[in-house]
């Protein structure tokens, strides 16, 4: 999706998530930028969500993720998302 990425690994307990995201949105910057794959400059906002899930519903997700184009069609990421806090209560924390 052009506004948004999801990503899902194992998080290894010695790492701090924010240390994580950083490595992630630093690394994968740097080699956008080095390959010229845009005319302009390369960034990510600043910021991140970042949400656990059950072992049981990794296989879930996964097809969530991959369904990514055809799930939007009918919902943007911005409604899904706003939906997402107000079911689950979740307060937004400041940048990432």
């Amino acid at each position: 999706m052009s506004e948004h990425l999801h990503i899902l690994f194992l998080l290894n307990p010695n790492y701090a998530l924010k240390d994580v995201f950083h490595r992630i949105k630093g690394s994968s910057s740097h080699w956008i930028n080095q390959e010229n794959f845009i005319k302009e400059k390369f960034a990510w906002q600043t910021g991140y969500s970042a949400f656990s899930v059950s072992e049981s519903k990794l296989n879930d997700v996964e097809k969530y993720i991959q369904n990514q184009k055809e799930h939007h069609k009918k919902i943007t990421f911005q409604e899904e998302f706003e939906a997402f806090i107000k079911k689950y209560g979740f307060n937004i924390l400041g940048n990432g």
